[in-house]
């Protein structure tokens, strides 16, 4: 078994162990140096086992978040232990290590792996398909990363491209005061609805199907273009990716929003444009919503 494929074996094992027993952080390194005694003697990347282990454990709150809305389905408790594990253990690899060192199909399918070897019949599809929704997702909150400052102009031109569109869907109140609809992400960012171009779709045609499919609107008026983004992205089938987003201004008089189930979003709502300057969201996004406040002469 290679050095590292084994290493993370035994962070399972270890986690695993320390889980069952409620989780008693203070006793979980002795938990990880018997293991690696009984089932990894002479292991030439132990260290590999601990950074792990430490980097679970002190990411854990932020990776059971994640988890639990990557798997909306299953309820933490309700998710085996093996699986649980094996998907911190991959969760952490994904949103926190180093790509350089492990790149993200890697650790994905390392996870996968892990899975049939310890889990149950359906373990690796599982651990694929929560793995897998991140993964696709894993673009937004590394739009600002260094992996794209790390390739020249035209290594980033020559990147497959991917088409999306989205909008700021306005709703208008009394006065002269609007409501805007955002989602909510599984990396705790509020954002704007978006969705890939179907084949010969048009990115406005694309903006109002999905808009109206993701948010449960059925009233939708697209307007004028705003603009648009573009950052680069890690697709489980792809691979690297430069994803193009355009976004349209919209109104709407509807008032309820229905969120599409989604293992990448968990949550949505109308903002005022004084709550929008004080929630979280991404950089590239508030510039989008400035533009659309300036075209709402707001």
């Amino acid at each position: 078994m290679a050095s590292r494929h084994l290493a993370r074996s035994i962070t399972m094992q270890t986690l695993y162990e320390w889980d069952f027993h409620g989780g008693k952080t203070a006793d979980i390194h002795s938990i990880l140096e018997r293991n690696i005694v009984e089932f990894g003697p002479g292991l030439e990347d132990a260290g590999f086992s601990k950074q792990l282990l430490d980097g679970v454990i002190k990411k854990r709150k932020k990776i059971d978040k994640v988890l639990e809305k990557a798997a909306p389905d299953w309820p933490l408790g309700q998710i085996a232990i093996v699986d649980r594990n094996i998907l911190r253990i991959g969760l952490w690899e994904l949103l926190f290590g180093n790509y350089g060192q492990v790149p993200p199909k890697v650790a994905i399918n390392e996870a996968i792996e892990l899975a049939k070897t310890f889990g149950g019949e359906t373990s690796g599809r599982f651990v694929n398909g929560v793995l897998g929704t991140v993964y696709r997702e894993i673009g937004e909150p590394g739009k600002d990363d260094v992996r794209k400052k790390d390739l020249t102009p035209e290594e980033i031109a020559a990147l497959p491209l991917e088409e999306r569109a989205g909008a700021v869907v306005a709703r208008k109140q009394e006065g002269d005061s609007y409501a805007f609809a955002m989602v909510h992400d599984v990396f705790g960012y509020w954002t704007l609805s978006k969705g890939k171009l179907e084949k010969d779709e048009t990115p406005k045609e694309a903006a109002s199907r999905e808009v109206k499919e993701e948010l449960g609107i059925h009233n939708l008026t697209l307007k004028e273009k705003i603009g648009g983004t573009e950052y680069i992205v890690h697709d489980p089938e792809k691979g690297v990716l430069r994803r193009q987003v355009t976004y349209f201004l919209a109104s709407t008089k509807d008032i309820d929003l229905h969120l599409t189930s989604s293992g990448g979003l968990d949550n949505a709502g109308w903002f005022t444009k004084e709550e929008l300057e004080n929630i979280k969201t991404y950089p590239d996004i508030k510039e989008i919503l400035k533009k659309a406040f300036r075209l709402l002469k707001m």
